[in-house]
């Protein structure tokens, strides 16, 4: 038995019924904002259904943008959630796979570490998701740690995770609750909602040994009365512990909207803990700010990864929105954002040279005059050539531009085109013969991509780059004390890519005016390009992801900055 003196962690199982993307990742996060602003140290971990060992591999039109976090993990949209509504970096520790499980217990079965037992899933399978349970609270050395199962409660992929869950609670008496985040339809026909599903769901958590500490209910709007007392019979809850959590303007709301039905001080109380503090002042101002913006800007976002069959997909980027949402709020900006599928640009190109025209007549067409144009991360051929035309549209007509990744990489092949005359111009990746290939392979990533290992090896995670004094980019950072060392004129963004700008055209691109104002630290690769002030409002592309590192109490200053002079041109 442990003395009375060590420290007991606390646990918190949030879980989902009915639909998938009922909104526990934010819930989540919203739980621990609560208890961070009580006075308890917290941390989260979030629970994956899938075998891949991590989010690095999926097409993003399938489970959302992955969320590049510090150390180079590829992780789940949700653990952006924690890293923004916490204001703390998230890594490896906090992001969990079925198949990081798998391979570990198979792992650890190779090396005879299990001598000899035969291994099933109970308790092997279980007890490594509990031992990463456990190992998260200590390296994070968390008072609580808030454990998000991914999926819906009766699937089967993860029925493992339920199962520890039950023996944790079994494990640890009065220091374990659950939380079950559930969907409460209202059917239009009827009129009125319905909390059958969500009593069936609850049904499925008692069929596994669990019975929840409170339900939240996610709906159309606040659950009324009788409705709360019918989930409290029909799924042995006190009324009390039935929260509501409607819809709202925005999911930064979700906090204030839990803490004015006393949920932090409910589960504060379950877990025999006492609130300590008392601090949402900032994230108040924030939501004061939110409602405050006046002035509309329109974004136009040329992309490639917006469509779902017959729907959009906001999810695909889900980072860059919530970058542009910060840095409006800060700004006092309405920003109205919209999607353009990057082939659709191809095709009105097409035509417009068809019809004996100029390529940018096919551009207008379809983005028109926006205040502003983003071209964000993407990967291969699909798209390409609309996005080039996207970047070389901006540089003509003085729109303002923000590249990112991908985008940075094509406003340089839109560049070596228009301007340096290299009509081939290409990334490899796109072109392998072009005999212009101002984006290409270093020779570490050439090797990878020969032995086609593709998960887990770009360059990933924070890289340090060094800034050229007198740039729009020095600047940008100098004027937000954004630098890492100032001194040294050192930043740091996070990096998720396997191509880089051929220094051997560097020399071209500078003397017809592109500069090269950041490079990395280590190999000396190019970080950002752009163009001058006197040449262009605001033309920007950078080889890391700001938009990763963007929170809503501290904006990314590259986002606010484009969006200031987005609104100028407007």
């Amino acid at each position: 038995m442990p003395s009375s003196n060590i420290k007991k962690l606390k646990y918190i199982f949030v879980s989902g019924g009915v639909i998938s993307g009922i909104g526990k990742g934010t819930t989540a996060a919203s739980i621990a904002l609560l208890l961070k602003s009580a006075g308890y140290k917290v941390t989260p971990i979030k629970f994956e259904n899938y075998l891949n060992l991590d989010a690095g591999t999926i097409n993003p039109i399938e489970h959302g943008d992955p969320f590049l976090c510090e150390d180079g993990t590829e992780a789940d949209m949700d653990i952006g959630s924690y890293e923004k509504y916490l204001g703390e970096n998230m890594g490896r520790d906090n992001f969990v796979t079925m198949g990081q499980i798998y391979k570990t217990v198979i792992d650890k079965e190779r090396r005879f570490e299990y001598e000899g037992e035969d291994v099933e899933a109970i308790p092997y399978i279980t007890n490594e998701i509990i031992g990463r349970i456990e190992n998260v609270g200590k390296v994070k050395k968390a008072d609580i740690v808030i454990i998000e199962l991914g999926g819906t409660a009766g699937e089967y992929q993860n029925v493992f995770y339920y199962e520890a869950s039950r023996m944790m609670t079994l494990k640890n008496p009065g220091d374990v609750i659950h939380i079950h985040v559930s969907y409460v339809p209202t059917p239009g026909h009827l009129g009125e909602p319905k909390t059958k599903p969500t009593q069936l769901s609850v049904r499925t958590l008692n069929s596994m040994g669990i019975q929840p500490d409170f339900i939240i209910t996610r709906s159309l709007r606040f659950l009324d009365d009788r409705r709360k007392d019918r989930l409290a019979l029909f799924c042995n809850m006190h009324k009390e512990d039935v929260i509501s959590s409607p819809d709202m303007n925005s999911v930064y709301e979700i906090p204030l909207v839990l803490k004015k039905q006393d949920l932090d001080k409910k589960i504060i109380k379950k877990l025999g803990l006492r609130v300590k503090t008392k601090d949402l002042k900032e994230w108040n101002q924030l939501i004061s700010r939110m409602r405050k913006s006046k002035k509309e800007i329109n974004i136009a976002i040329v992309g490639k990864y917006f469509g779902t069959g017959e729907y959009q997909l906001r999810d695909s980027y889900a980072a860059l929105f919530d970058a542009i949402d910060h840095a409006a709020w800060e700004t006092g900006l309405k920003v109205k954002t919209f999607w353009i599928d990057a082939e659709k640009i191809e095709s009105f190109v097409a035509k417009a040279l068809k019809d004996k025209k100029d390529a940018d007549q096919g551009v207008r067409e379809v983005l028109g005059e926006p205040d502003g144009i983003i071209v964000p991360i993407g990967w291969g051929e699909r798209g390409a050539e609309g996005m080039i035309e996207a970047a070389s549209y901006a540089r003509k007509n003085k729109i303002p531009y923000l590249g990112l990744c991908y985008g940075m990489q094509l406003a340089a092949v839109a560049f070596a085109r228009d301007i340096l005359g290299f009509k081939d111009a290409n990334t490899v990746e796109n072109n392998p013969k072009s005999k212009h290939d101002v984006i290409h392979f270093i020779p570490s990533q050439k090797e990878l991509m020969e032995r086609r290992a593709y998960g887990g090896t770009m360059r990933l995670g924070a890289w340090d780059a060094k800034v050229k004094k007198g740039t729009r980019a020095y600047e940008i950072y100098q004027k937000y004390n954004a630098f890492k060392n100032r001194d040294k004129s050192i930043i740091s963004e996070r990096h998720r890519h396997r191509y880089e700008f051929n220094d051997k055209f560097a020399k071209q691109f500078e003397d017809k005016g592109m500069t090269i104002s950041a490079r990395s630290v280590i190999e000396n690769l190019a970080e950002i390009i752009e163009l001058p002030k006197s040449a262009h409002p605001f033309y920007f592309g950078t080889q890391g992801h700001p938009e990763y590192k963007s929170r809503p109490l501290s904006p990314h200053p590259v986002f606010v900055e484009f969006l200031k002079a987005s609104s100028k041109t407007k």
